[in-house]
């Protein structure tokens, strides 16, 4: 399924519940080029920064402060358009499937700190896109890392 399959109005009835969330694809130019930057996930995989929307902000803005809390970005320039979507599977706390659909945002990194809300939960990592796509699981994900 991609997002293209979705109904543009996800308010009807369904039978697996269908979530909205939003990641900050946060890049930075390293020593060989661009390099973007993975967290790990509660699970260990390899993701973006990501949660849930924030009730009063954009989008784009609520992908901040998740690369603020998730991975230490604490100063960047995000594109208020995101640059892809992709959807993903989740399981619930109870053990069942149910559809994510994750919109991404570039955020250009200016300031990263070491000391951050989340740093004893995630490891981070810098990389280039390509060995990025190579590390997550989701394939959506991994098509907007190639094309970056």
């Amino acid at each position: 399924m991609t997002p293209k399959d979705l109904p543009d109005d996800m308010s009807g009835s369904y039978t697996t519940p269908i979530h909205r969330q939003l990641a900050a694809l946060c890049h930075r130019k390293g020593k060989k080029g661009r390099e973007v930057l993975l967290v790990t996930s509660s699970e260990g995989r390899w993701i973006l920064p990501k949660g849930w929307p924030i009730d009063g902000m954009r989008d784009s803005d609520a992908a901040l402060v998740e690369a603020w809390e998730e991975a230490g970005v604490r100063e960047g320039k995000v594109k208020r358009k995101p640059i892809g979507t992709f959807v993903a599977v989740k399981l619930s706390k109870h053990g069942d499937e149910e559809i994510c659909v994750t919109r991404v945002f570039e955020v250009k990194a200016k300031k990263v700190l070491d000391d951050y809300p989340e740093v004893k939960r995630r490891d981070r990592r810098w990389v280039p896109a390509k060995v990025a796509a190579r590390l997550v699981t989701e394939d959506g994900l991994r098509e907007i890392l190639r094309e970056m």
